[in-house]
This record gives C-alpha cells, structure tokens and sequence, in this order.
C-alpha cells in the first residue's frame, strides 16, 4: 500500500494528514501559534514560526502512522504543502533569510499605499490585466508599504516567497510558486498570459526581479527532501514534494471540485467563498487567481471575509470565561454549550444585527476602517442572543459575496471548514442563502486537497480515481419562512455598513492619535 502527506500552513496553525491511497485516514497532528498584531489593522508572523511547526507537524504524523498503524515510510510516495495566503510573501535578502516578520493576508496597514495606486495607476488597465482590483489585502501594497516605511528592508529584500514556497525551499532547496499564490498576489501578475507583468511591474514600481521566476502547477514536483529534512522529519530521502498552493483553493480540490459553475465557501478564520469559472469574473468586489486545478485555464474567483470563525473564537475567548472553566472541569466544550443555548433563539435573534468586521474587511466592501458592530441590543437580550447573531453574521457575509459574483452559482453551495460543526450554523447558512448547503462527511479541508495534488503529481493517483473519496453529507434545506425573514434582517445588515462607514473611518483615525 502507498500512502501520501498533505500539510497546510494555516493562519492559527500547521496541519499534516498521512492517507492511504484509498482516501483512508491514517494519521495527523496539528501545531498551533498565533499572529503578531504590534498595531491596530497590522497582522505579522516571523516565517519561522510556520517552518517549525511544520517540520513538528509532518514528524509527528509519520510517527504515529509508524507506531499505531505499523506503516513502512519507504511506502510514502509524496507531500504536498498548501499554505495560507501571505500578502506580500517574506521579503528574503540575498543569503534567503528572512528580513522582517511577513505581513499575511490579515495585514490592513497599506492604506496610503492603496490610495497612491488609486490615484496614480490606471485602475481599468490595472483590472483588465491582473482581474484584480487594488486594497491593501493584496501582496502588491503591502510590498509597497515596505518600500515606502522600511527603505533598509526593501533594499535589502532579494525575493518575496510565500509562506509554503519557504518551506519547500527550507526542505528542498529549490525555489518556486504555483500559479494560484503568484495570481494571488495581485497587481503583477497577468490573468491573461498567466505569467508576471512587466507592465504592471513598471507602473506600480516593483521590480519584478523580486519574484520567483520559476511559476508551476499544483501538481508539480517542487525538489525533493534533503538529507536534513528527511533525518529531521523521519522521511525517505528524495521524497517528492508537490507545489499545492493557496490553502482556500486546496480545500477545494479536497471537496471534488474540478469543474467550472460550482460554489463552495471554507469558513475557517476566514472565509473564502468562491465560484470556480472558464473565465475569471470581472467585478472589483473579487479576489481572482488561477485554479490549483488546470490552472491555466480554470479561475478561482472569490470574496474573502476577513474575519469568520475568527469572531466565534473571540466570543468564546472574550465572553466566556465561565463555560471554559466548566470545560476545563470535564464538561461540554464551550461551543457545544452555544450552539445548544443559542437553537432556543429565533431568527434574526430578537431583533440584533452583527457587522462581522473585527479586522476592517476585504471583498466585497474593501474597507480597511470597517468595524465589528453590535446593533439592536436591549436588556432582554442574552449571552446566547448575541452568539446566534454572530453566527448570522458570517452568513450574511456568504449571501453578499454570492450576490457579487453573481449568477450560475450551480443548485446548491458546498461549506467546509469548522462551521460545519454546527447542525445550527449549516441551518443558518442556508437559511440565509436560500440555497441548500451540502458538508464534507470528513472535514480534512485543505489536507485532502494537498493528499490528492501529492497523489497526482507523483502518478500514483489521478483525479478520476479520488473523486470515490470526496463524500458529501445530506443536503441541509432551506427553510422559505425563515429566509424570507432573514432577508429583511440582511437588508439591515447591508444598510448599517453604509450608515457607520464614515463613523467608522472616524474612529479609526481617532485610534491612530493614540
């Protein structure tokens, strides 16, 4: 039996599945830290965090599949390695360390550098060769804000690498990026030709010699482990290492999807809603890149909330100090304990609405000030009044990014993540969407995907054969009452952001003055 690994680098932690190649879970750990946020709207990790863990990760994988399943490593015929989106990359000097912590795709400092683009670059060439717009979300500004506020670091930053390309590289040796991180990047990167644009490169004054010039598929071998690596992480010496990619498109391989007109959304920290299209969708309120699958000829076109799974952790870690005690004691988890209090409140949770925006928010608003809100709360209201709000927040966020992207969404919406965990949240969802929502039985997300592209790119699977793998649950349908009333609540929710913004641009600049 041949067996196969897939890491993802996420934002909270580093995951790593050992399956056989019959879709059978065989082992898996995960490694956790955290994200530096020295000022308000900055978002920074030090890459080494990610490579540690990851190197933690994989090792004690393959350990446990040694000793609890008696596997042979010599029978591990590849990994693949997706990692989360990470702005700018690391800026790397000449030697490849790193200069500076990488500010990843949470980063909102880039605001000026947002507005000196809108203002000096010809946003319609800009969107009719990269499909991107401009936001301080994108590698593109970020690198910008490194050259306008840290001159030193930008002189002495030799590449920019994604967070999964570093960690190849540390293992490999070999340099490189798939399509749908380089695409993901924005601003330089042609949809079009699907190669860097020196056009771009040239307006926007970031030489594109700072980029990995080597762009490969999701299926490709990146190099192979070095001695090092394979004595550090207990694998076979030359394993192959596959590219993968963005982890939000991983888990998408990981849910089956290999055709276009098909809508899926991974609520994790984040989350990214995405139609998988022939031809990228023109709208600024989309994030677009090339697919991890057939990647020059299938796009990837979300809108990414900043904040999901991230507001429903804060609630617990915030507010509930008393349930995770109870917890700690030995009684039900902290969200079991939620969900059930917050099944007991109705639609629209008596009358409150919740602006999910705890980080500013990217597509479809693009506003770096957008501000997390509570509106409508009164003395009646409880703990568990406010945490189904929460709830319908996130998916209020969902129904307005499948409204920008607008039609040929397919019958139903795929949802993964850590949401699906929640018989109520699936309810909601689909609820609010009007859609019916269809679950993953095992919730690998973005580890599956990297098993299949490990798979793939080394021959011992193909796509055809992992489709047997990819087990949806039931479909969750719509209640028509309940959407009918949530579309009014989400009426509100639109109508709030437009009467804050300009408050909420305020209080931002107040903050500032601290």
């Amino acid at each position: 039996m041949n067996y196969l690994l897939g890491t993802d680098i996420g934002t909270s932690g580093a995951k790593t599945i050992l399956m056989d190649c019959k879709g059978n879970l065989i082992a898996q750990d995960l490694q956790e830290y955290g994200v530096l946020t020295p000022k308000p709207l900055w978002a920074e990790q030090w890459p080494d965090v990610w490579l540690d863990a990851t190197k933690r990760s994989i090792a004690n994988a393959v350990k446990k599949a040694v000793q609890n399943a008696g596997i042979d490593i010599q029978q591990i015929k590849g990994i693949a390695i997706s990692g989360l989106y990470g702005g700018s990359g690391i800026p790397l000097d000449s030697e490849m360390n790193p200069i500076r912590p990488c500010m990843i795709w949470m980063d909102r400092r880039a605001a000026q550098e947002t507005q000196w683009v809108k203002e000096n670059v010809d946003l319609e060439r800009l969107q009719a060769i990269t499909y991107n717009s401009v936001d301080p979300y994108y590698g593109f500004t970020k690198m910008l804000w490194l050259k306008n506020n840290e001159p030193d670091n930008w002189q002495k930053t030799a590449l920019f690498l994604p967070p999964n390309n570093y960690v190849m590289y540390k293992l490999t040796g070999k340099i490189a990026i798939d399509y749908s991180s380089a695409g993901n990047i924005g601003g330089i990167f042609d949809m079009n030709t699907r190669t860097w644009s020196q056009e771009m490169s040239q307006a926007l004054g970031i030489p594109l010699d700072k980029m990995p010039q080597n762009i490969v598929e999701s299926t490709d071998i990146v190099g192979t482990l070095s001695r090092e690596a394979s004595h550090e992480l207990g694998l076979p010496f030359d394993l192959p290492v596959i590219a993968a990619g963005i982890d939000c498109g991983a888990a998408s391989i990981g849910l089956g999807i290999y055709q276009p007109n098909i809508y899926s959304a991974t609520v994790g920290t984040s989350m990214c809603a995405a139609l998988i299209s022939e031809k990228p969708v023109k709208s600024d309120g989309l994030i677009v890149w090339p697919y991890l699958y057939n990647a020059k000829k299938l796009s990837y076109n979300f809108a990414g909330s900043n904040t999901a799974g991230a507001i429903i952790k804060w609630f617990r870690d915030t507010l509930c100090h008393w349930e995770i005690e109870q917890e700690k004691r030995g009684g039900d988890s902290v969200y079991t304990v939620l969900n059930r209090q917050a099944e007991k409140v109705p639609v629209g949770s008596g009358g409150l609405v919740v602006l999910p925006y705890f980080m500013g928010e990217r597509s479809p608003i693009w506003d770096s000030h957008a501000k997390g809100t509570i509106v409508g709360l009164s003395l009646t209201h409880s703990k568990a009044h406010i945490f189904r709000a929460f709830m319908e927040a996130v998916a209020y966020a969902l129904r307005q990014a499948m409204e920008t992207t607008g039609e040929n969404l397919g019958e139903y919406i795929i949802i993964a993540g850590g949401a699906t965990k929640s018989k109520l949240w699936k309810q909601i969802f689909a609820d609010v969407t009007s859609y019916p929502v269809v679950c993953p039985l095992n919730d690998t997300e973005a580890n599956l995907g990297d098993v299949i592209l490990a798979g793939v790119g080394t021959g011992v699977l193909t796509f055809e054969e992992v489709q047997k793998w990819q087990l949806l649950d039931e479909k969750i349908m719509p209640n028509p009452q309940a959407h009918a009333l949530y579309s009014q609540y989400y009426q509100v929710y639109k109508s709030i952001y437009q009467h804050l913004k300009n408050d909420m641009a305020t209080l931002s600049a107040l903050a500032q003055q601290q």
